[in-house]
């Protein structure tokens, strides 16, 4: 179940990067994950928390500018996998941080190739991209939010 949760969040991690790591720190500042004396207890901190979520924030608003390059650029890319990861490892906590990593892995490959999909086919039947951004950014965020449920 905590891979699938790794993978799940990884999916978030392709559609919104940032996202992820907001969602996951609530999760250790909550009492979800219990990430002590990990190299990921940083996580849990208010101070964490905070910009996490303030980046997560920016984020939703700078993805509907037209000057924001694709996900699929290696910076953007990198970054979505690079999340994916370090969520799954949180997830799946120290003692199965391979498999959660690859989880995360993964699942960050699958939102960011499926996401620019889905986002693409719903931008050309909305005739315009901001519908199909708001579907997107609401599916990251209810996804995210499913899964750090499931960890309580």
């Amino acid at each position: 179940m905590i891979y699938l949760l790794g993978l799940l969040m990884g999916v978030v991690a392709g559609l919104r990067t940032m996202t992820p790591a907001a969602a996951v720190s609530w999760a250790a500042y909550l009492g979800y994950l219990n990430l002590d004396g990990s190299w990921l207890s940083f996580l849990g901190s208010i101070w964490a928390v905070s910009i996490f979520t303030v980046l997560a924030l920016g984020e939703l608003i700078t993805d509907q500018l037209p000057s924001t390059p694709s996900r699929k650029v290696p910076s953007q890319f990198g970054a979505r996998v690079l999340i994916g990861a370090v969520a799954g490892i949180a997830i799946a906590g120290p003692a199965n941080a391979l498999l959660g990593a690859v989880a995360g892995f993964g699942g960050a490959v699958i939102g960011t190739l499926g996401g620019a999909e889905l986002r693409a086919r719903l931008a050309a039947s909305f005739g315009k991209d901001a519908p199909a951004a708001f579907i997107e950014d609401a599916i990251a965020i209810i996804g995210a939010v499913l899964v750090v449920l499931a960890l309580k």
